[in-house]
């Protein structure tokens, strides 16, 4: 059965489908050793390459847990004299992050070799979960976490409603189901103050527990197939919700 490039490309794991778009624009894909054109569809038996190297079959998922440390840009792409998390994993297998954590910011990203998780996870409609850990350079004070609790204006539209809590005389614990450009700094830049760290401690129901800065883990294929589950029913409710009601249902 035929299908389109930039899908053959995204499931077998070698980038999104935005991503194989770019690449069949760079001239950087071939089939049977010719150029093809956008939106071009390839049939089983057919030789897709991308620089040079022959895409296979689709190989089995991999999820990959990350700490991201500041300084890493989660981009696939090589900068002079930026260290891109991908370098810095160090995966035997081609995988690329799932959204992005901001170069100045630290903590969990995840990672996969799955361009169709990769589409569910960040599309709009399966919004889910991110918690942060932050620290600003201010006080913060109960004004400050209602005005973050009800919406921000920022980039011309207002944050959705989401959680946060004081866990510090500086420090709050904020939990977001969107993810617009460096939002949290934008939302303190509005409301006076400046972020001086910041940490992604939980993605859904993945958490850093356990993993050191700079290092990672694989999830498990429980784990994998469960986020699939969630992702295909489109639930409103958060990942995590749905693992802790299986485990309590399971005793």
């Amino acid at each position: 059965m035929e299908i389109r490039l930039n899908k053959y490309l995204s499931e077998a794991g070698v980038c999104s489908r935005r991503e194989a778009d770019r690449l069949i624009s760079q001239g950087r894909v071939t089939v049977d050793g010719l150029q093809p054109v956008m939106g071009q569809k390839v049939s089983p038996g057919q030789r897709v390459e991308v620089d040079g190297t022959p895409v296979e079959a689709q190989e089995p998922p991999v999820l990959l847990l990350v700490n991201k440390p500041v300084g890493v840009v989660c981009t696939t792409a090589r900068f002079k004299d930026e260290k891109n998390i991908v370098d810095m994993v160090a995966y035997p297998r081609r995988v690329y992050p799932i959204g992005r954590l901001d170069k100045d910011s630290e903590g969990l990203i995840l990672m996969t070799n799955q361009g169709e998780l990769v589409n569910k996870i960040l599309r709009r409609g399966n919004a889910h979960e991110k918690e942060y850990l932050v620290r600003i350079n201010k006080e913060v004070t109960p004004g400050f976490l209602e005005a973050m609790r009800c919406g921000v204006p920022i980039l011309d539209t207002v944050t959705a409603p989401c959680r946060a809590e004081k866990t510090g005389p500086r420090e709050f614990r904020i939990i977001l189901t969107q993810g617009l450009n460096r939002q949290i700094r934008r939302m303190c830049e509005y409301l006076g103050c400046r972020v001086t760290a910041l940490k992604r401690v939980r993605v859904m129901g993945f958490t850093l527990d356990g993993i050191p800065s700079g290092g990672y883990r694989e999830a498990g294929p429980e784990e994998i197939r469960e986020l699939k589950q969630w992702l295909a029913a489109s639930s409103d409710r958060p990942f995590r919700e749905q693992r802790e009601q299986g485990e309590t249902d399971g005793k």
